[in-house]
């Protein structure tokens, strides 16, 4: 789903911080997979080399990344597979449901991809009469549900074992039960039969080589590799991003994107995919299509500061560090990609509709902290920031300038107060003695003049004096 242009951001985040619920189950799925994250790193220690490793890797593909295309899309080609470059959103979606018509599809299997939530291609294919089923567990429920995803590697973060216990029973006829390994099984058992019966397969890439023109499909449930075998036409779509130099270069990012994404050593299942079935083989698809998409990306490149966003594996770890994303989920976003990196990516794929993201963040760095290939995410939002507040030619806006300057004039106040420790320390307790009266459970639920608007948004600690 792209972002939306009604989507009402704040809106849409008062109720989620709101709904004490989604908060529960945000913090406790988001805990549980940092806590996971925290005992790999430990346990490997060379996961600091190996994340420069790879983000220098990333460097250099990105600042070659006309070139590796070409040899991309040529060793694509010279392996059998048909390759199609989509300058947008339209001609990705046009393109793949033009693939399913020739091939006669009634029914399209997908394994998990954010770059077909971004194309939105389910609608297209349903709106051609070709049903698309999602196949990775968490897509399928929220499918099911008739939402979209919540989290870029979690798409059901945001729902309890009981909430998918009562979909099941509603959705697939089944006796309502909460336990997980019940309902997986029951949807393993649907999704078997569909994946026999469909005659195309979707799926994403998480790398794509081009030095052997292969696609990497890292996965953990086995649907991308039934997704990718099963049906005789296969559909990759990738971002131009997803391009690394060499199979050599491989390894390096296997070994942090499990351990940063769903705090594994290793994903259950790494796919490679070469090309259409050769003679003798047992399985895979008779044609194999890849979709190269830009969709922005290339704007993102031509900026100096934003290229670095194109690093991103997509591994989702900053979402579950975010304490905006931890508070609201990823509905409130109105994009496919939220959290941090979406606040980066979304201007930039879906324009104006989401150009307020970048101000949905404290700047903590907690995300800059846990990124596997070290993008600096805070640099970027200030700049995309400033982008918007300096409109299109550069030029600050009348009202941006004032605030700057007040800004500024109170730094250089606070500044020279700062110099004098004793003046400090008197002021920060006389400040903590006039905020007492508002204080309620440890936190100053309102205060009064230019602070109102803060404490109507945003948990404010009462100041606590030292003794």
């Amino acid at each position: 789903m792209a972002a939306h242009p009604k989507h009402d951001f704040f809106a849409a985040s008062s109720a989620a911080v709101e709904d004490l619920e989604l908060r529960r189950k945000l913090e406790n799925a988001t805990g549980r997979h940092l806590h996971h994250v925290a005992e790999m790193r430990a346990e490997f220690p060379p996961f600091d080399d190996e994340r420069a490793t790879a983000r220098k890797i990333k460097e250099e593909a990105i600042a070659h990344l006309d070139e590796l295309l070409i040899q991309l899309k040529d060793r694509l080609e010279a392996n059998g597979c048909k390759v199609f470059v989509a300058a947008d959103a339209a001609e990705a979606r046009d393109y793949i449901v033009d693939v399913a018509k020739r091939c006669g599809a009634r029914k399209v299997v997908k394994g998990k991809s954010m770059a077909t939530e971004e194309i939105e291609l389910n609608p297209a294919l349903s709106a051609a009469g070709i049903e698309p089923v999602e196949t990775d567990l968490g897509e399928y429920i929220v499918q099911l549900r008739r939402e979209t995803p919540s989290h870029i590697i979690t798409p059901a973060i945001h729902l309890s074992r009981e909430d998918i216990g009562k979909l099941f029973a509603e959705k697939l006829q089944i006796e309502y039960t909460p336990e997980p390994e019940v309902l997986t099984a029951a949807a393993r058992e649907k999704l078997r039969s569909i994946f026999l019966e469909a005659e195309m397969g979707v799926t994403g890439a998480n790398f794509a080589i081009a030095e052997t023109g292969t696609l990497v499909l890292v996965e953990n449930e086995g649907n991308g590799r039934f997704s990718s075998t099963i049906p005789d036409t296969l559909v990759a779509v990738m971002g131009i991003e997803k391009v690394i130099p060499k199979l050599a270069d491989l390894s390096h990012f296997l070994e942090i994107l499990g351990r940063t994404a769903t705090g594994q050593k290793l994903t259950c299942y790494t796919n490679f995919i070469n090309g259409p079935r050769a003679n003798g083989d047992p399985d895979g698809p008779r044609e194999v299509h890849v979709v190269i998409l830009d969709n922005g990306r290339s704007r993102m490149l031509a900026d100096p500061v934003l290229r670095e966003a194109l690093y991103c594996l997509r591994c989702g770890a900053c979402l579950n560090v975010c304490p905006v994303y931890r508070r609201i989920g990823g509905h409130a976003y109105g994009s496919p990609y939220s959290g941090p990196i979406g606040a980066i990516v979304s201007p930039n794929l879906f324009g104006a509709a989401a150009a307020h993201l970048p101000f949905a963040s404290t700047l903590c760095g907690a995300c800059r902290d846990i990124c596997p290939v070290k993008i600096d995410i805070p640099r970027i939002l200030l700049h995309l920031r400033w982008k918007e507040a300096t409109g299109d030619n550069g030029i600050p806006q009348v009202e941006f300038s004032r605030r700057v300057q007040k800004t500024r004039r109170a730094m250089s106040r606070f500044a020279r107060m700062a110099r004098h420790p004793i003046r400090m320390r008197l002021l920060t307790r006389l400040g903590a003695l006039a905020a007492w009266p508002f204080a309620r459970d440890g936190y100053l639920r309102r205060m009064p003049g230019a602070f109102r608007n803060w404490t109507r948004t945003r948990d404010f600690r009462a100041p606590r004096s030292r003794r």
